[in-house]
């Protein structure tokens, strides 16, 4: 196991050192496993002058995985795009053509009433959100901002999507289902967007060679509502990249935080990237208040996605598992009753409970 450890800005080094501190735990002394790590965002800014180093993206191409924490500054979106630190996972998942984001959305039984929502809207939660990720508005060209005929500066982001695009997410998403509860949901804004037809159209045709899985279409506004209503009536989500984006990080808070939400991107083959959503909160970044599940959630689906290792995997999870079920919260789960832990004694909590 060859893993690229790129923590990043913010919270990031702090939430993945626990994550890795889980993964060695539910490894063992597994004699193949090779952690390198590599700086990206700010990080690769101080270290090398680019956001993604030329180092560090060699070393992301020759691993087998990649562990991450997260990238970003405040201020980042004033920074051209190329030196943007935030703007260097996009780069990355780009270059590995890492077109599939599977965003689950679970809620522990020990956290229903960590969630702002009713206890029978969300209790038993497991939804699956898959957001296309390599395309849309945040890499179609044209793109940018110039100064127009009148003087006045304009802004264009293009939302573009190719029959091949849509066609191998919509795969992904039906075989998804295949192995959940056989259900899809497609989102779009078919009603005023050419690009969200032609997606409605190819996801349709798409499910013809799924008849086992039942197919439903949604308007991204009515999904939103349904989401906040019904949760549980979804079973995978499928979408393009900006409304996967929203979606999600709104799905994130059904389960109680976004610090227990992990994901994983994927292309073809094994190849993953695997990172907690919560991104690198610098507002609380070495105050040693971060929740670290997300990250150690991450590993978790690193070890079933691109290794095979449920065991292990399933070890992590039954850790999580006692972690919460022993009282132990992280300030944004905190609730009375239970007991307030820093960031690195959830990790050692979780590890030790791998035993």
């Amino acid at each position: 196991m060859k893993i690229a450890v790129l923590a990043g800005d913010g919270i990031g080094p702090e939430v993945t050192a626990e994550a890795v501190k889980v993964l060695k735990a539910a490894l063992g002394p597994a004699p193949g496993l090779e952690l390198i790590e590599a700086p990206i965002g700010q990080a690769g800014v101080v270290a090398a002058g680019d956001p993604l180093p030329d180092e560090t993206l060699q070393i992301s191409r020759a691993a087998d995985a990649i562990l991450f924490g997260a990238a970003g500054i405040p201020g980042d979106e004033a920074i051209p795009y190329m030196m943007r630190p935030g703007a260097s996972l996009l780069r990355l998942r780009k270059d590995l053509q890492l077109f599939a984001n599977f965003r689950p959305a679970f809620l522990f039984d020990e956290l229903v009433e960590a969630s702002t929502l009713k206890r029978e809207v969300v209790e038993g939660l497991d939804i699956l959100i898959l957001r296309e990720l390599t395309g849309d508005l945040y890499f179609g060209q044209p793109r940018g901002v110039s100064v127009n005929a009148q003087g006045e500066r304009e802004a264009i982001n293009t939302m573009r999507y190719t029959e091949g695009e849509i066609e191998r997410i919509a795969h992904v998403a039906f075989q998804a289902a295949r192995k959940r509860r056989g259900k899809v949901c497609s989102v779009d804004k078919a009603n005023v967007l050419e690009v969200m037809q032609l997606w409605r159209e190819v996801v349709t045709r798409v499910g013809q060679d799924y008849p086992d899985v039942e197919l439903s279409h949604m308007f991204v506004d009515a999904a939103v509502m349904a989401l906040m209503k019904a949760p549980k009536a979804f079973d995978v989500i499928v979408t393009g990249n900006v409304f996967g984006d929203i979606l999600s990080d709104g799905a994130a808070m059904l389960t109680g935080s976004i610090g227990m939400l992990p994901t994983a991107s994927l292309g073809v083959g094994k190849k993953g990237l695997y990172e907690p959503v919560h991104g690198s909160a610098p507002d609380i970044a070495g105050k040693g208040v971060a929740n670290p599940l997300a990250a150690i959630l991450s590993a978790e689906m690193m070890l079933r996605y691109s290794f095979d290792e449920a065991a292990a995997a399933d070890r992590i999870n039954r850790a999580v598992k006692t972690a919460l079920a022993d009282g132990l919260r992280t300030p944004d789960i905190w609730s009375a009753g239970c007991r307030r832990v820093s960031t690195t004694e959830m990790g050692d909590a979780v590890a030790a409970a791998i035993g």
